[in-house]
């Protein structure tokens, strides 16, 4: 905040309490549940963990239901909840090829091993609005329901992987630590750890943005959805008192590996370039947008000349987060009431010398005052 503001607690309070009026609406109507949210809003649970940075669906539902359906308030409350909790280490690197895959689509192969999983998707249905869904009702259950067998989907850069046909994915380095944005302030230039980071907490429709404007030639990298999966992987955390790593659960996720534009030198042959997208539950818009950005970032490490948005890691960066974004375009709601009427004198006076100056007379109100 940047003009301190007192007074008006009254106002603020009885503010406070029509929100909360405003949030309940009309009381003959009852109150949505957080199981309602998290089982019939579950993309938007989704987003809110996603952006958030934090994997629980209750408080999700929750920080939806306080926000009122605001995604962006909903992900703030969110984002500040886990603000104030501990932290006792990092986990063990997930296995997406460990997958218990529930959805598994690829553009660049009809026939894979494991085959093409269609699972929960909008793809193929017709937009048009469903009026028995404004009663209630249930739906027909599912004729077929496949159980993903753990090992038989190997992921499509594996495969292209093998014949060298794609680069490598980057070796790991124990010794060199990931970076944290949610500790450290972000620098420049940024690796790709941080950038990942960065696009995983991004706004969704900022990315969605970023990664059209790729596609109509701004930073073009000719990309085809290599693979996009959705399931649950399973996480474990290295506990030093027991010397091996300890199964916490499983989390739904969806993993978007995207196959971009080849690339060669003198002394490598020609192969295919990556980029990725991961995010917490079924969000396949916000991976597929992530990895076209991630790609498009990658200009500066591929040699590739930057002249679009969206291969500018600095623009990129520092405007994706919607809730910083949000704290610095709706401040302007907050009284200036100073700096406003500075400006006014300075106008004032500028337009008085302007006026002497041409010899010109004041403009009538401006006289009268």
């Amino acid at each position: 905040m940047y003009v301190a503001v007192k007074g008006g607690e009254r106002a603020i309070e009885n503010a406070h309490r029509l929100l909360a009026h405003e949030r309940r609406g009309d009381r003959d109507v009852p109150e949505v549940s957080l199981d309602q949210i998290s089982n019939q809003l579950g993309l938007a649970v989704d987003r809110v963990m996603t952006e958030g940075s934090l994997y629980d669906r209750e408080l999700a539902s929750l920080a939806i239901k306080q926000a009122r359906g605001d995604m962006i308030e909903a992900i703030f409350l969110l984002r500040a909840f886990r603000a104030t909790l501990p932290r006792f280490g990092s986990s063990e690197p997930i296995d997406t090829a460990k997958m218990q895959v529930r959805r598994r689509v690829s553009s660049t192969f009809k026939d894979m091993p494991g085959g093409q999983v269609l699972g929960p998707t909008f793809d193929y249905t017709h937009r048009l609005l469903d009026s028995s869904l404004m009663g209630e009702g249930s739906p027909e259950q599912p004729n077929v329901v496949a159980d993903a067998e753990p090992g038989i989907m190997p992921r499509v850069t594996d495969i292209l992987g093998r014949d060298g046909l794609i680069e490598r994915s980057p070796a790991e380095n124990p010794e060199q630590p990931v970076g944290d944005l949610t500790r450290d302030a972000l620098n420049f230039p940024a690796d790709r750890d941080l950038r990942l980071q960065n696009l995983a907490r991004g706004d969704e429709g900022y990315l969605l943005a970023l990664g059209y404007s790729t596609q109509r030639g701004y930073g073009r990298s000719h990309p085809f959805a290599g693979e996009i999966r959705l399931g649950e992987v399973e996480v474990e955390f290295a506990a030093e008192d027991v010397g091996f790593a300890v199964p916490l659960g499983s989390i739904t996720l969806t993993e978007c590996q995207m196959v971009n534009q080849f690339k060669g030198s003198e002394t490598e042959a020609p192969c295919f370039t990556r980029g990725y997208g991961l995010a917490f539950g079924q969000s396949e818009r916000k991976v597929m947008s992530m990895a076209l950005v991630d790609r498009a970032l990658r200009a500066r490490e591929l040699g590739e000349d930057i002249k679009a948005p969206a291969q500018d890691e600095e623009f990129v960066l520092s405007h994706s987060d919607n809730v910083q974004s949000t704290g610095f375009v709706e401040h302007l709601k907050l009284p200036h009431y100073v700096d406003f009427q500075s400006e006014l004198g300075l106008l004032r006076k500028l337009r008085k010398e302007f006026a002497e100056a041409n010899d010109a007379p004041m403009p009538m109100q401006e006289a009268a005052e």
